[in-house]
């Protein structure tokens, strides 16, 4: 995140984010720790960055680590890094996320989900500025910038004893909160131009449709449980199904509003065609018609809204990485089609290939499928994919 994009938030209405904004430009200058609360999706790795990018060390590494991402037996050797031999399966060196971010910024995300051993390893560095790598003896200086989150209560966590309550008062040295989307909705106009104009920037989003002013009046009515990071689902969403079409009310309503449900071939249809965008399957407009010479009438008329007196036969399931021919009769006809199956059988698919082509390196992998190491090694765990079986 450059400056200028930090500072175009500046412009965001609501007291609160210009509060937090204001306290992130004082800090940043400095060395000091920051702590910053809020709940899951209200910005809190946008802070980080952007204390980052107003720091010194902003053309230093920022690395961003989530602490209940990583299995509880690999987060010491994932931070501190380890020596040769220190475990079985350790045949070198193997620097940690404190040496990678060396002269940078290490993001400590969701620090509440840290076993309490951890903690205590974590303290011993705020408090004197070195560690030891798993297996080793020798000393080595942090010099990084520690800037921590979590969307828990900590203090509350401290009462419980899941907390160490000398590591709460390490930390919460400068507390920055940002708040929920709910609670600061004069915001969503200038997010939804912030958003829009960051996906041009990204691109392979498609082209964005068209805001009516009854769209944002929409948005800024609906309930935001996932905050910043739903609404930039949300606006997703409308760029996949409405590209460059004009948006209002009913649209944001259908999409937006909690337990509408989506219209399931709408949606199906505009994302089987992302698919087809990436090289998946054959596209609608390239399949070959099928005509009846008695009928003038194309062969997909369903599809184009327009009524035909034959039944079609029911569609083949499609293979994994292809389309349907018809998606419209096949979710008819289907009945147990589940696209979230299918779809995960596509993402375990790309996740094995990945690994496999890389040999094994999650860190090659993720760069390979565009990811971030922590977002692998959780799909990794949800999936029960080992490196070594891909």
């Amino acid at each position: 995140m450059t400056k200028d994009e930090v500072l175009s938030y500046l412009e965001l209405p609501s007291p609160a984010m210009r509060e937090a904004l204001d306290l992130i430009l004082r800090v940043a200058p400095l060395m000091t720790t920051v702590y910053i609360s809020g709940p899951s999706g209200s910005g809190k790795e946008f802070a980080a960055r952007a204390v980052h990018a107003f720091s010194n060390r902003g053309s230093a590494p920022f690395i961003a680590v989530n602490c209940g991402a990583i299995p509880r037996d690999l987060l010491e050797s994932e931070l501190f890094g380890s020596e040769k031999g220190a475990y079985t399966g350790s045949v070198r060196t193997r620097p940690g996320l404190l040496e990678n971010a060396a002269g940078g910024t290490l993001f400590l995300d969701e620090l509440g989900d840290m076993p309490l051993d951890m903690q205590v390893k974590l303290l011993r560095v705020l408090e004197d500025r070195r560690f030891t790598r798993v297996g080793g003896s020798q000393e080595i200086k942090a010099d990084v910038r520690l800037v921590c989150a979590t969307h828990r209560d900590l203090m509350r966590m401290v009462d419980e004893g899941n907390f160490r309550e000398d590591l709460f008062y390490r930390i919460n040295v400068f507390p920055i909160a940002m708040k929920g989307l709910d609670e600061r909705r004069e915001d969503i106009p200038r997010l939804v131009e912030l958003i829009l104009k960051r996906f041009r920037g990204q691109g392979g989003v498609g082209e964005a449709p068209k805001f009516q002013p009854t769209a944002i009046a929409a948005l800024q009515a609906s309930i935001w449980p996932g905050n910043v990071r739903q609404l930039r689902n949300v606006l997703e969403r409308c760029c996949v199904l409405y590209p460059g079409q004009s948006v209002g009310k009913v649209e944001i309503e259908r999409i937006a509003a909690p337990r509408k449900v989506i219209d399931r071939v709408e949606e199906t249809m505009a994302l089987f065609s992302s698919l087809q965008g990436l090289g998946f399957g054959r596209s609608l407009e390239s399949a070959p018609a099928q005509q009846d010479d008695a009928d003038p009438e194309p062969a997909h008329a369903e599809l184009a809204g327009l009524q035909t007196d034959v039944e079609p036969a029911p569609p083949m399931a499609p293979d994994l990485l292809s389309v349907p021919l018809d998606v419209s009769g096949f979710l008819r006809a289907s009945t147990d089609f589940n696209f979230r199956d299918h779809m995960m059988k596509i993402e375990i698919a790309f996740i094995r290939g990945a690994l496999s082509e890389m040999n094994g390196s999650v860190s090659g992998a993720a760069r390979v499928l565009g990811l971030q190491r922590t977002t692998l090694i959780e799909k990794m765990r949800k999936y029960s994919i080992d490196r070594e079986e891909a």
